[in-house]
């Protein structure tokens, strides 16, 4: 007895050809590797732990800079001191002020000095849910990252926080200033910081892109929105209402943006390339 005889099954979805969106999007994220499942718990006991590293960091820092407290509290006072009446210094009203300013002035200094280590946690943070093909920029997003961040605090140091003071001062000038230091310090690391976090705009940029949240096309074309949240984002840095101080923040920024999308168009070009002539 001759048994009936049957046709192939269909295969089975789990060996299908996958869709071609299925297909770009594994291609995108290094060959559909399986990516690590956490809960919501496991996120939220990873963020503690990467947050209690950062924190040590910038504690560790900052006690480092303790002992030069005060010779850094100078150097960042130097942009208001050609503006101040001749034979006056900064004004505190508590006794109580000049500590707290010190612990502030070393904590800022922490932050720069501990700024490859927060990048590390931010990345060790975000890297499970990377493939492994884009978790190799691990190294150019620390190093780059604290690159960008120092150049924005340089930039806020030696060009739009002396201009501001200049400016501000200047209306001024037909009164006594008496500056008080917490107002000073205030200001000044509401500046640095800004612009520090401002300063990191291309690294992300670059970033989203590399793992498909982006598309230099998409950013161009959404440009005029970008410009927008810019100049908002810099009237809420920027200490005064005027446009000049204003501009002295947002272009840079936006020149910052630009550079952004084309690293990510040269770099994503590249790789298309690469793609074809494999």
């Amino acid at each position: 007895m001759s048994l009936p005889e049957t046709t192939p099954s269909a295969a089975p979805p789990a060996v299908r050809e996958a869709s071609p969106q299925h297909r770009s999007l594994g291609a995108l994220g290094g060959g559909g590797e399986n990516l690590p499942r956490m809960s919501l718990l496991d996120h939220l006991e990873e963020l503690r732990r990467r947050i209690t590293y950062a924190l040590l960091a910038v504690v560790v820092a900052c006690l480092a800079c303790w002992t030069w407290v005060r010779q850094i509290y100078s150097f960042l006072e130097a942009p208001i001191r050609p503006y101040l009446p001749e034979g006056t210094k900064l004004s505190y009203l508590g006794p109580a002020d000049p500590l707290m300013l010190y612990i502030k002035v070393a904590l800022l200094t922490g932050v720069f000095l501990s700024a490859p280590v927060i990048l590390y946690q931010i990345w060790r943070f975000v890297s499970p849910g990377l493939y492994p093909r884009e978790r190799r920029w691990a190294a150019p997003f620390i190093v780059l990252g604290t690159l960008f961040f120092l150049s924005g605090g340089a930039f806020a140091y030696y060009v739009a926080f002396p201009f501001a003071v200049k400016f501000l001062l200047g209306i001024g000038d037909l009164f006594q200033p008496v500056i008080t230091i917490e107002r000073y310090f205030h200001f000044l690391m509401t500046v640095i910081l800004g612009l520090g976090l401002m300063f990191e705009l291309p690294i992300l940029i670059f970033l989203l892109a590399q793992i498909g949240v982006v598309t230099p096309r998409f950013l161009m074309r959404h440009f005029r929105w970008a410009v927008l949240l810019i100049f908002v984002v810099a009237a809420v840095i920027t200490p005064t209402p005027d446009v000049v101080n204003l501009c002295v923040f947002a272009i840079p920024t936006i020149g910052l943006y630009l550079l952004g999308v084309f690293s990510a168009w040269v770099s994503l070009r590249g790789r298309k390339k690469r793609q074809e002539s494999g």
